[in-house]
């Protein structure tokens, strides 16, 4: 027999409509608290939504009957109006051929080339916190973090065909495009007003010149007749199995967009979390560096060393667990449905609520507890089936994971050897949800070296 779920009030949805606009986690995970891991939420008091946290369910919607989800016009059309038709925002046919063309220059073994490149940008970062250290001057870990793993997204795109000032500008661009586009996610009753104001206007124009640049970039490898280690060669060298052809221009654009969008705010994110996380527990920290100093001996870390730096590795996963850089994502059922006595009628938009599967006290004990040990590797035998999905799940699972986890494990494995870390103690930390998990207003630290 099917259970009957529970549903906000729609008069509760309008009376948290400012609270979920500004911060729509403590909105969820109350009604979570009160309303069961599965319930119905009315987004903007217009669109209603089912919200779950429940593994099962996020499983069945992901892996196990992802052929009867769709996603939402929310990335496919209104996230594709200024990101592009990529493997983050396509759907169908399209992303099944598109994924299966780029997979393969995801694996491990492709993106081991990568790490030289990332190992050369961690040097400038190191220069960087050496002179903060110095100074003790107080800086903004999320600021350094964001340029950071923007400038590694990019230099393993072109390596050495894009310019500090480019990849700034691009940067600086996306941040804006993402802050307005939440406006329009949180706010679909403002529909009209972002049309008539120009806002969606002029967002659209900053897309577009940011893809300029990027198509330029693209146009200047083709003709250049020069070939580097680097993604944008791997796009550029894939072929389609049934034709033979390569990826068009605005396909290849595409991709590319969608890598940078991708590719970088979540890590960002997370490491900026990391460092965080481990200036409020020095024991976690002190472990973490012994651990390194005794797989590296003083050298600087390779990808062969990264399967060696298993307890860096947990504190990178329990990180993602509290402050997950994808905090919640969305489908459509396209038939009628039901799992774990849950009826799923058609139409219904399913949102797995990533952060309250990752809180949740049913799936973890002491969730609020910072405890890199939950990953070991004897206690992650233990974890349920889909309670932790930093990248997702199913045949969506992120492509770009291992270069993720690659450029993190790199860049943490150097900083904890060479620094002690302190939040500014006057600075409130608050998580703000975007299409990322950010900080709100950044975090301040300083910096001691060892």
């Amino acid at each position: 027999m099917l259970m009957t779920i529970s549903q906000v009030p729609r008069w509760r949805c309008v009376q948290n409509i400012s609270k979920f606009v500004d911060n729509p986690i403590p909105v969820l995970s109350k009604f979570q608290e009160e309303f069961g891991d599965t319930y119905y939420f009315y987004l903007g008091a217009v669109a209603k939504c089912m919200i779950t946290s429940n593994p099962k369910v996020i499983q069945h919607v992901l892996q196990k009957n992802h052929r009867n989800y769709k996603k939402t016009p929310l990335q496919t059309e209104y996230l594709a109006r200024y990101a592009g038709k990529g493997l983050l925002t396509n759907d169908g046919t399209d992303w099944l051929k598109q994924r299966r063309l780029i997979q393969p220059g995801f694996h491990k073994s492709k993106i081991t080339a990568l790490a030289q490149i990332i190992n050369t940008i961690i040097v400038e970062y190191v220069e960087k916190f050496d002179a903060y250290a110095q100074s003790q001057q107080s800086f903004d870990i999320t600021h350094m973090m964001m340029e950071f793993a923007f400038k590694a997204v990019a230099k393993s795109l072109f390596s050495t065909s894009v310019s500090d000032e480019e990849i700034n500008n691009l940067a600086k661009n996306i941040t804006k495009i993402q802050t307005y586009f939440i406006k329009e996610i949180r706010q679909p009753y403002l529909k009209w007003y972002f049309q008539i104001s120009g806002l969606q206007k002029a967002h659209i124009l900053l897309s577009e010149k940011s893809k300029e640049i990027i198509l330029q970039i693209i146009n200047e490898r083709k003709n250049s007749n020069k070939t580097h280690n680097d993604l944008l060669d791997m796009l550029l060298s894939t072929r389609y199995e049934d034709s033979g052809e390569g990826m068009t221009d605005q396909q290849l654009l595409d991709e590319v967009i969608i890598i940078f969008v991708a590719g970088h705010e979540t890590s960002a994110n997370a490491l900026t979390w990391f460092f965080y996380l481990i200036a409020k527990h020095p024991t976690v920290l002190d472990k973490a560096r012994k651990e390194a100093q005794t797989v590296l001996k003083g050298r600087v870390p390779t990808f062969m060393d990264l399967n060696n730096l298993e307890y860096g590795k947990c504190c990178i996963d329990e990180t993602m667990r509290l402050y997950p850089p994808i905090w919640i994502t969305e489908r459509a059922a396209i038939e009628d449905d039901s799992v774990d006595e849950i009826s799923i009628p058609k139409g219904t938009i399913v949102v797995p609520y990533i952060y309250g599967v990752h809180t949740s006290k049913k799936l973890w004990e002491n969730p609020e507890q910072f405890n890199p040990e939950r990953f070991s590797v004897d206690n992650k035998k233990l974890h349920t089936n889909y309670s932790y999905l930093p990248f997702g799940g199913g045949p969506r699972f992120c492509i770009g994971n291992n270069f993720a986890l690659m450029e993190m494990q790199l860049l943490t494995t150097q900083l904890i050897q060479r620094y002690d870390f302190e939040i500014v103690k006057s600075h409130i930390v608050e998580a703000k949800p975007i299409i990322t998990l950010r900080p709100k207003d950044g975090i301040m630290m300083t910096v001691k070296k060892r």
